[in-house]
């Protein structure tokens, strides 16, 4: 093992479960442990048969260097590089195809080649990619066809953390934006969401222009509470995350970080939406003047592969005053047209605004009878749709999510 991993130059294995096994017993790690690290990452990631080359393929997957950017990005890779990745191939075979008796000679082989794990596959999205990717390597024959398929995995998927997982939230380290894969996420689909057929299209239309490499536009979801503005965004990442689809999650006191955020993502071949949920700022609040500049209007200009959705309960996102209609007030600003134009001139940065109305009484109980349907409720639907308004009654408001809610109540 050690004169494999020591043969490698591009692939970089400092740090991973491969130089931990390829220096013991020098690191004075006992055999018990190592196992049980490849045990512990194989049930993480829910495998289901060789958790030894499920692990090598990951460390595949995501190994970010020249030449897997190069694959990526779709390139031509020819020439020394292709040369050097050939030869880091041959070792990386052979560390694939070790044999379990020679790396795990203190457990029985069935427990490395037929592990069956007791994880949740849908909470760890890349896992079935990344099993099928492990059986296609096992079946190449030579070195040119083992490189041949990690080429076609990395010009379908990526590489790194960017390419396998559909959603990030920003998280802030040593002053600096670091992007941390979310991998718990809601499984819903477009259809799953009733009613809002128009809005639903426009959005689509939007993101898959956006995919295709066609000009699309910033957009922003705004309407009553309830009505499925986050929802449908959250859709859009399950729809789309085999079209190179990738969502990051911004908060608004993250801001200064999105110049950051924008350099790592900029030349990785996916599509990003930087995702604002109910987003609106209060009189005291300036972010509101930066991101202006960081849509449209700034020196740096947002990369092609970079759109912005935003969700608010706002219509212009700034809290707007009466006075705000007055020209001119003695006891305040001269001129306070030029206050309104500039808390304007934000949601005029977004070139989509798709309005989420309340649904009438007919359209909520529409969405009770659909849902009821789903989820198989067994009730009289007289007595359905007056139970459905007494809650709504209750609870404030119709809404998809008051009808959703109230459909749960009856399944408990």
């Amino acid at each position: 093992m050690k004169k494999y991993i020591g043969n490698l130059k591009i692939y970089d294995a400092a740090g991973t479960l491969l130089d931990d096994f390829a220096n013991y017993p020098q690191n004075n790690l006992r055999s018990v442990d190592l196992i049980g690290k490849l045990i512990s990452f194989a049930d993480k990631h829910a495998v289901k048969g060789n958790c030894w080359q499920y692990y090598v393929a990951y460390f595949i997957a995501c190994n970010v260097n020249a030449f897997s950017l190069a694959c990526e990005r779709k390139q031509e890779v020819s020439g020394t590089l292709v040369d050097v990745a050939y030869a880091d191939c041959k070792n990386l075979m052979d560390i694939f195809n070790l044999s379990s008796a020679s790396v795990f000679a203190d457990v029985p082989p069935s427990v490395i080649t037929q592990f069956a794990s007791t994880g949740d596959v849908s909470q760890m999205p890349y896992s079935q990619i990344l099993s099928e990717f492990a059986e296609r390597l096992a079946k190449c024959n030579g070195t040119k066809a083992f490189l041949n398929e990690i080429i076609a995995f990395y010009k379908s998927y990526g590489v790194g953390e960017l390419g396998l997982n559909k959603a990030f939230r920003v998280i802030e380290k040593d002053g600096k934006a670091t992007l941390l894969p979310i991998t718990c996420m809601d499984s819903k689909r477009l259809d799953d969401i009733v009613g809002y057929d128009m809005q639903k299209q426009e959005v689509v239309a939007n993101t898959k222009a956006f995919l295709e490499g066609k000009k699309a536009n910033n957009v922003l979801l705004y309407g009553d509470m309830g009505t499925g503005k986050s929802s449908t965004i959250k859709a859009l990442i399950n729809e789309f995350y085999h079209d190179g689809l990738r969502v990051i999650e911004l908060y608004k006191h993250q801001f200064l970080h999105i110049s950051d955020i924008l350099s790592k993502i900029a030349l990785r071949n996916y599509k990003y939406i930087l995702y604002l949920d109910d987003l609106s700022f209060d009189d005291f609040e300036m972010e509101y003047k930066y991101f202006k500049a960081i849509i449209d209007g700034g020196l740096e200009v947002k990369p092609d592969n970079v759109l912005i959705y935003a969700t608010s309960n706002r219509r212009h996102l700034i809290k707007e005053h009466y006075s705000d209609g007055n020209d001119i007030d003695p006891m305040d600003e001269l001129h306070k047209s030029d206050t309104k134009n500039e808390k304007l001139s934000l949601v005029a940065r977004f070139g989509l605004s798709i309005y989420y109305p309340s649904p009438d009484q007919q359209e909520y109980l529409n969405i009770v009878r659909i849902l009821a349907k789903k989820f198989n409720v067994a009730m009289d639907v007289k007595d359905l749709e007056k139970k459905a308004l007494s809650w709504a009654m209750f609870n404030g408001a119709k809404s998809g999510r008051m009808a959703e809610q109230f459909i749960h109540s009856l399944l408990q």
